[in-house]
């Protein structure tokens, strides 16, 4: 009788562990297994840290994330800085933290041993990109293609991954990334690439959240991803995002990007 009124009392330990439940959507500009790997380890630290059950969850590409940003269907979010100075009006997401001495630049990559050493060389080429509103990836990289006259055909192929496999196997000549998605890329495809091009930097993605979070759990969030870098699993975990750490972030950050103008989303 005691045994069993103690499993009982075990499984509803279990079950009332975590009274809340909240989803950490990151932007798919990789495969969503090398997402998992990168960040579910982040996730339960999370959990660990602030009592609350945080699961890590994406897309299947990346308008799909933006039509899920849109619905609030992510609690907490990872998202590129175009994707904040949008999601941040509507439905209200806020950025918690930032990338620490970091910003973003949108790179262009080439075969190796391919000639191809400048953006004049891919006129009346057909380039791979992730996706329309991928910021520094497409936004920025098309950007200056355009302001350097050259003429080019555009194949969306979903994720940075699928830019830089295409590139390595020769389907396009070259495609658009950013240098994060680039070296963490696994060394038999880093290895078939080098950089031709890198735009202007910029304020990194944003780790936001949701406004119906409260503004007590958005503060343990935010002390646990300010704290992560000294954490065990930390280290290990923000090396293979080829992030340092993250710092405190304001709305205002990405006051550069609104700037720009752009209005894709609109």
């Amino acid at each position: 009788m005691i045994r069993c009124l103690m499993f009982i009392i075990t499984l509803f330990v279990a079950s009332t562990s975590f009274a809340q439940t909240l989803t950490f959507g990151i932007v798919p500009q990789q495969s969503a297994s090398r997402l998992a790997e990168q960040w579910t380890p982040i996730m339960d630290y999370l959990s660990e840290t602030t009592g609350i059950k945080v699961v890590f969850s994406t897309a299947p590409d990346i308008p799909t994330f933006e039509q899920r940003l849109a619905n609030g269907m992510y609690d907490i979010a990872y998202m590129n800085p175009y994707h904040y100075t949008v999601f941040s009006h509507q439905p209200g997401y806020r950025a918690i933290v930032k990338a620490k001495d970091k910003q973003i630049r949108g790179i262009i990559v080439a075969r190796k041993n391919d000639q191809i050493e400048s953006l004049e060389q891919l006129d009346n080429s057909k380039l791979a990109f992730p996706s329309p509103a991928a910021f520094a990836a497409t936004i920025l990289t098309q950007s200056d293609l355009n302001k350097a006259g050259i003429n080019y055909q555009v194949d969306y192929v979903s994720s940075h991954d699928s830019v830089y496999l295409g590139v390595a196997k020769g389907f396009y000549p070259a495609g658009g990334g950013v240098v994060r998605t680039f070296n963490s890329l696994p060394d038999v495809i880093k290895s078939q690439l080098k950089l031709i091009w890198k735009t202007d930097p910029y304020t990194p993605h944003a780790i936001a959240v949701h406004p119906r979070l409260s503004a007590d759990l958005v503060n343990q969030l935010q002390s646990s991803l300010l704290a992560l870098v000294s954490s065990d699993v930390g280290k290990d975990q923000l090396a293979k995002l080829s992030l340092k750490g993250f710092v405190t972030a304001q709305d205002k950050d990405w006051d550069d990007i609104r700037k720009l103008n752009i209005t894709i989303l609109d």
